[in-house]
């Protein structure tokens, strides 16, 4: 019997287009290793049922007789099956509360759960990701709620002709309008009162890489942080300043007579504070892209976002893009995911409300969590395309087998394994403090 692969329909929203596997790698997957593929039907998706069935997959609803089941999203609790492998974004590593039910589901049903985000080399690199595609549509979206915040203030600025990622046809046609206000920036130049305009992008990784790959069409110049305030105090209004932070510009040591070590910081992050929040009084948007956990500190906190709004009445920064959405981290003031069909909420510091939209007293914050479906052709064929090595090693294995430290697989594959017939591995056992 040949091996056979399910792909999950995303239901999570209208907005969730994307699959994890495309119609040509299933092909491909067809005829060099003879795996065959279901695929659930699907109305929305970005590639029709039409065209999984001309590469000779089977489209109906039931998966049960598949090998293992391919979704992008967290998957419902009451479609898991006894003993079944699953692999998806489960969002559970950090022991989020919203998803334990679902993992409690899974070690009652046997499943194994293997974890995307979770594939990587043994430097720590992540090998199969969206995020790219989420730095991409996070930072076409925060200039466009820039642009709409500014025509609010009734500030025109060549920045209200841009749109939002989900209404260009494809990542092409979003980079040709781009280049058009580029132009217009260095024929006009920005008006006097949001500039310099300065944009601050936190982390190097690849939602960063991909949010720089968007304001880079923009007349760009990039400034290291500790030149800010020099560039602030003859700045060109036909430019957009950027602003890469790394740790050793976020955090420094409490002991004064203790430097700056990245491994040390990631070994004992409880021996930093944050210094950050000094940059925020001179960027007019921030794009948070970092990766954080608890026992990190904050970039922005209420206390401080507060106090800069007591203090400071012509307050420069207009949106924060948080793209690593996580509640009430990083910035301790993103309250709540958002979505592509109502994308920002504004926080009042003074009130510690939030509103949704664009209008009113405070920053703007955008946390969609799940940018990528914005560009849904693009970002699947990209991280379809990244999976489709590990594919064939992953429908060869005996998953039915007891042993799980002798289970023959891949080391990038094994140590993306949360669960193991229900129960958590070596990893992982850590997330039991949450269940």
């Amino acid at each position: 019997m040949s091996p056979t692969l399910g792909i999950r329909r995303e239901d999570k929203n209208r907005w969730e287009r994307r699959v994890p596997i495309i119609p040509k790698h299933v092909q491909e997957l067809k005829k060099k290793y003879g795996i065959e593929a279901i695929i659930q039907p699907s109305d929305i998706r970005v590639f029709s049922d039409k065209e999984y069935m001309d590469v000779n997959a089977r489209v109906q609803n039931n998966l049960s007789s598949s090998t293992i089941v391919f979704a992008v999203k967290e998957i419902p609790i009451n479609l898991f099956e006894p003993s079944k492998t699953y692999v998806f974004f489960s969002h559970t590593i950090k022991g989020q509360k919203h998803n334990m039910p679902m993992l409690k589901k899974m070690m009652e049903l046997g499943c194994t759960l293997i974890d995307y985000e979770k594939i990587a080399d043994k430097n720590g690199k992540r090998l199969v990701f969206f995020g790219k595609f989420a730095g991409l549509a996070g930072m076409v979206d925060t200039l466009w709620i820039f642009g709409q915040r500014a025509k609010w203030e009734k500030i025109d600025t060549p920045f209200d002709k841009i749109k939002q990622t989900t209404c260009y046809k494809n990542l092409e046609d979003v980079k040709k309008e781009l280049k058009v206000v580029s132009n217009e920036i260095k024929d006009h130049g920005l008006p006097k009162s949001i500039t310099p305009f300065i944009v601050g992008f936190t982390g190097y990784g690849n939602v960063s890489l991909g949010a720089q790959e968007i304001i880079d069409i923009l007349p760009v110049k990039t400034i290291n942080p500790d030149e800010i305030e020099s560039v602030c105090k003859i700045p060109s209004n036909k430019t957009i300043y950027k602003v890469i932070f790394k740790e050793e510009h976020m955090v420094k040591p409490k002991n004064p007579s203790k430097k700056f070590d990245l491994q040390d910081y990631y070994s004992h992050p409880e021996n930093y504070k944050s210094v950050f929040e000094s940059y925020i009084p001179y960027l007019s948007i921030l794009m948070n892209c970092i990766y954080w956990s608890p026992q990190y500190p904050r970039l922005v906190t209420k206390k401080f976002i507060k106090d800069y709004f007591k203090e400071n009445k012509n307050r420069r920064l207009k949106v924060i893009g948080d793209i690593s959405v996580d509640i009430n981290g990083a910035i301790e003031f993103t309250e709540k995911t958002t979505s592509t069909d109502s994308p920002t909420f504004v926080y009042n510091p003074l009130t510690n409300k939030i509103t949704d939209g664009y209008a009113g007293d405070g920053v703007i914050v955008m946390s969609v969590d799940n940018l990528p479906c914005e560009l849904p052709k693009e970002s699947s064929e990209y991280f379809s395309k990244t999976l489709l090595s590990f594919i064939p090693e992953l429908m060869k294995v005996d998953f039915k087998q007891d042993d799980f430290e002798n289970l023959n697989l891949l080391q990038e594959i094994k140590n993306a394994i949360i669960l193991y017939k229900g129960k958590l591995t070596p990893n992982y056992c850590y997330i039991n403090k949450y269940l």
